[in-house]
């Protein structure tokens, strides 16, 4: 990888599969890669446009309660004008932040992990999003390889 490369993943582990960028983020932690940084937060922050900025690559791994399985990938625009508070901040706004802020022209991904269970409390995930889990891993440690937009979702 030549590039330097900083995953964030987000999500409340407290939250049952919305826990899953925090997962990705400690799984990548147990099995370091050269040139990828790990982050892991509840929530965007507006301060992670300062983080994000000292890399050519951002990838922002957090749950979703819809859309394909295992896992979707897309590249991220940063929106012309923002709209964020203080309890919502988007994975394009610290896009937008970074090259505002510091001049930074981090190319940003948005990875989608598909979880099933959000609706009550508990720190586990469940066992169908252990799997796409287990995927996203796997995908992640490919394009840290290769770059992303190489590989796609299986």
């Amino acid at each position: 990888m030549g590039r330097r490369t900083l995953l964030i993943g987000y999500g409340n582990p407290g939250r049952l599969d919305d826990g899953l960028g925090p997962a990705l983020a400690a799984r990548l932690e147990a099995s370091p890669i050269e040139g990828l940084s790990v982050e892991s937060d509840y929530q965007l922050v507006v301060e992670h446009a300062h983080d994000v900025a000292g890399y050519d690559v951002a990838i922002f791994a957090d749950a979703a309660c819809n859309g394909d399985a295992p896992y979707s990938f897309k590249e991220l625009g940063a929106p012309e004008s923002p709209k964020f508070d203080s309890h919502s901040v988007t994975p394009e706004t610290v896009l937008f932040l970074a090259k505002t802020m510091f001049n930074a022209s981090t190319k940003g991904y948005l990875l989608g992990i598909r979880g099933y269970e959000f609706d009550g409390f508990g720190e586990r995930i469940s066992e169908r999003a252990v799997q796409n889990l287990e995927a996203a891993f796997e995908f992640v440690r490919e394009i840290a390889r290769t770059g992303p937009g190489a590989p796609t979702p299986s």
